[in-house]
């Protein structure tokens, strides 16, 4: 099968984050199987989810984990002008379908070079490794990584996560971290807003409290310039509270992200605004003795990336897309994630983020065939 063909199968699976990817994992597990190559899944507990890990090449240590997600995000509400799970060439150089740039072309580029990795004689070997639930919080990679580490003899020691990053080597991401505060209060007529605690009220006290501590990390000069914005960042997404004008309201809520530079430390920050809860619960449960501030985490966190400049797989990259422009980005991925089951990490793979999670996503023809280069060249350089 072409590389075309098989992003043309994989983008018919129109598996969400959050939802079962056995269609697609199966499908690709008997594409491996077929070539010969032993598959090892890593399902959930609840058994409707699975990861996937293989090995191309003798159990020698150094090989090259090439690592992609099977998830993707949603299409309701975006003004699609084709079928979004239908791999569409509208002649324009550009392949259109939800997935075919975040990231099934990876993937594809992967499998298509599958048959020339098994004729190759590889002196190190390569590894595929296939997650789910990552567009809903890098759920599974974790304990994919790990899965990898303890099944091998032989010690893995790269990893290419092949997010679409136009081919260039990407070596530092922000962590992230989503949460969701609820505040209780006391409900009211609004002329008593004085002898009530209003949970709208709290919030926006919580809520200027995280942009002061935003701007104190500005100011205290913690960047790194490599990213942009340059420092961390922390953004309220949705607000909820309140039944009427004239009604004090007794619940709000609020969900938050932190994204943060190496620098910086989430649980820090986090502590740091609990603290802030607790004075406010003192005070005001002097008021209203029930009053309470809780936070919780809406998906558990996603560590940074922070590949060194002379790290080994930076060399690598270079040598496999003959670019040498380095980059970071802001959004999540797993590469981070592997790098701390020490697997020298970074991101690299055909297709730009700008069209990640839009309507009318595609990638190019001329990325497709620069992922299947990169494919070629790593051949070269383990055989």
């Amino acid at each position: 099968m072409t590389v075309e063909q098989i992003l043309a199968k994989l983008v018919s699976f129109p598996v969400l984050g959050g939802e079962s990817n056995l269609s697609i994992i199966r499908w690709i597990e008997d594409y491996i199987t077929s070539y010969g190559i032993e598959v090892h899944l890593v399902p959930n507990e609840e058994g409707n989810k699975a990861s996937l890990h293989c090995r191309i090449g003798p159990a020698v240590d150094g090989g090259v984990i090439l690592s992609g997600h099977t998830d993707v995000v949603p299409v309701e509400g975006q003004a699609w002008t084709t079928d979004p799970f239908v791999l569409t060439d509208k002649g324009d150089g550009k392949l259109y379908g939800r997935g075919s740039c975040d990231m099934k072309g990876f993937i594809a580029c992967c499998l298509a070079a599958l048959p020339e990795m098994v004729k190759a004689e590889l002196k190190i070997p390569i590894y595929f490794a296939f997650s789910y639930d990552e567009e809903v919080g890098c759920l599974a990679a974790p304990e994919l990584a790990r899965a990898i580490n303890s099944h091998y003899d032989e010690s893995p020691k790269y990893a290419i996560i092949g997010e679409p990053s136009l081919m260039e080597p990407i070596v530092g991401q922000k962590g992230i971290y989503i949460l969701k505060t609820h505040v209780n209060g006391s409900a009211g007529h609004s002329s008593r807003i004085k002898q009530e605690v209003s949970a709208i009220h709290e919030t926006m006290r919580l809520i200027l409290w995280l942009e002061n501590k935003m701007d104190a990390l500005i100011a205290e000069e913690r960047l790194d310039n490599r990213f942009h914005p340059p420092h961390s960042t922390i953004h309220i997404g949705l607000v909820k509270g309140g039944i009427a004008p004239n009604v004090i309201a007794d619940k709000a809520s609020f969900f938050w992200d932190l994204r943060t530079i190496p620098m910086d430390d989430i649980a820090g920050i986090v502590s740091e605004f609990e603290a802030f809860c607790r004075q406010r619960e003192e005070k005001l449960r002097k008021v209203f003795p029930d009053f309470s501030i809780n936070t919780v985490e809406s998906h558990p966190p996603v560590p940074h990336l922070d590949t060194k400049l002379d790290d080994d797989v930076v060399d690598l990259i270079k040598k496999l897309t003959g670019n040498s422009q380095l980059n970071t980005v802001s959004y999540a991925a797993e590469a981070g994630q592997f790098a701390n089951e020490g697997f020298h990490s970074a991101i690299c793979g055909p297709g730009s983020i700008e069209q990640a999670h839009r309507a009318d996503e595609f990638i190019s023809k001329e990325q497709l065939e620069k992922g299947m280069q990169m494919m070629d060249k790593l051949i070269q350089e383990l055989s």
